[in-house]
């Protein structure tokens, strides 16, 4: 609705990818199964629930489902954060992944805003 979709669904399907493929990475320990899973629980949701945004049914409904885009985003984050301070994974590694869900984030937090100002 707000964001160019075809091209913010690609962006975030490859996202969702990249994470993938970092998780296939990761240590086989407890923790980092554990943190993985979570990483790919929260990363593969952007992806899905953009998709889902772009369906919605109303104004009213677009804000909810970004909200939870907005949400699952930013747990994506954390997950990565918490990757690279348990030292499962460095920093350098996922650096430019992490870039990529913050600007993911600012993007869906203006597309809301865009569209809360347009009630």
């Amino acid at each position: 609705m707000e964001v160019d979709s075809t091209a913010f669904i690609a962006r975030t399907k490859a996202y969702s990818l990249r994470i993938i493929r970092l998780i296939d990475s990761l240590p086989k320990d407890d923790v980092a199964r554990t943190l993985g899973h979570q990483l790919l629980r929260a990363g593969c949701s952007v992806s899905a629930n953009y998709r889902a945004a772009g369906r919605a049914k109303s104004r009213a409904d677009f804000i909810a489902k970004m909200a939870i885009v907005e949400e699952e985003c930013d747990e994506t984050i954390h997950w990565l954060e918490l990757l690279v301070d348990s030292d499962r994974v460095k920093a350098d590694k996922v650096a430019l992944l992490k870039q990529e869900g913050v600007e993911i984030l600012s993007m869906v937090v203006a597309s809301m805003r865009t569209a809360k100002s347009r009630r």
